[in-house]
């Protein structure tokens, strides 16, 4: 695998990039109180956040609102995707006391709703899920009022892990398709589409209760017919909700942009996936899968709300 990671990351290298953020990517500044209190909290707790080890643009505005992604399993992951800031390496052992410092800042912090994403852990024999669902019970006995959503890896095709993770009760399982098909190889090494679509068909079949997630990046060489495919697949595998964000070189070792997508770009996307019959749909340039997640989880519950109130509504007599 290393060897396909270094041709990969130099196919990367040799494309064309536009370096220079158009103004509608320009992320204002918050460092205040809040900010950095809530970044206290998660040194304390001993927390790693997918916030700070990607490099999110949108973390001085997530946390001046107490808003964090946390990243359960460690901060080094097991693969090399082309996109991504996390580190790749030989990961920690699983600390069994991870998911009690995770549920006392939950409950420090008061969440309303709280996102739990992880490194990929090709090493264990179940890619990490038996952690995921220690955290979300942790969650539950510390924070009962705290809706969670999930945001998992593909296990590496150990799909019968997704039983028991969807038993633990989270109210959102996402799992990120993040590009189209033709690019996995060159952005998504070790993953495949088919296998993602699946986890999430899955999901949805063992819990027809919990809102499902998916999400991509645009601005790595697709093309429009690619992304509304996507959209299409995710429709078929009855995913609720799609978010489309821009794609951010995270340094020069990385993937490049290919180009920046206008706004008006993201307004058609978000019209053609409310077409297809989404839940709901974040496209914006600055939409990450976690960005707004509290707000959205409400938007998701009043979309099913309505949805079913039209299924049962009675047909008008003429």
């Amino acid at each position: 695998m290393g060897n396909s990671v270094s041709v990969n990351v130099g196919e990367a290298l040799a494309r064309p990039s536009v370096e220079r953020k158009p103004p509608w990517l320009r992320v204002r500044l918050q460092n205040g109180a809040v900010v950095e209190e809530t970044r206290a909290l998660v040194r304390r707790q001993s927390l790693n956040t997918v916030c700070e080890e990607a490099a999110c643009p949108n973390l001085p505005e997530c946390w001046s609102k107490r808003h964090a992604t946390v990243m359960i399993l460690g901060s080094v992951c097991t693969r090399a995707c082309a996109f991504c800031n996390v580190a790749t390496g030989r990961p920690d052992a699983v600390d069994p006391n991870e998911p009690a410092r995770l549920a006392r800042a939950v409950a420090e912090l008061e969440l309303a709703h709280v996102v739990i994403t992880s490194v990929d852990r090709d090493d264990l024999a179940d890619g990490g899920a038996s952690q995921f669902v220690a955290c979300i019970e942790a969650i539950q006995e510390q924070a009962p009022q705290t809706t969670i959503e999930i945001l998992t890896p593909d296990f590496r095709r150990r799909d019968h892990v997704l039983g028991g993770i969807l038993e633990a009760g989270p109210d959102v399982f996402n799992h990120n398709l993040e590009t189209v098909p033709s690019l996995y190889r060159r952005i998504r090494p070790g993953a495949e589409y088919t296998h993602s679509l699946s986890i999430l068909k899955k999901a949805r079949d063992l819990s027809p209760s919990v809102f499902t997630k998916s999400g991509i990046m645009v601005g790595l060489g697709e093309t429009r017919s690619e992304v509304l495919r996507v959209m299409d697949d995710l429709r078929l595998a009855e995913v609720d909700f799609l978010t489309v964000g821009q794609y951010l070189r995270p340094t020069p070792r990385h993937a490049a942009v290919a180009r920046y997508v206008e706004p008006d770009e993201f307004e058609a996307y978000a019209q053609e996936a409310q077409e297809r019959g989404f839940l709901l749909v974040s496209a914006s340039p600055l939409t990450r899968s976690s960005y707004h997640a509290g707000e959205d989880f409400k938007r998701l519950q009043a979309a099913r709300r309505a949805s079913l109130s039209k299924e049962v509504e009675p047909p008008t007599l003429t």
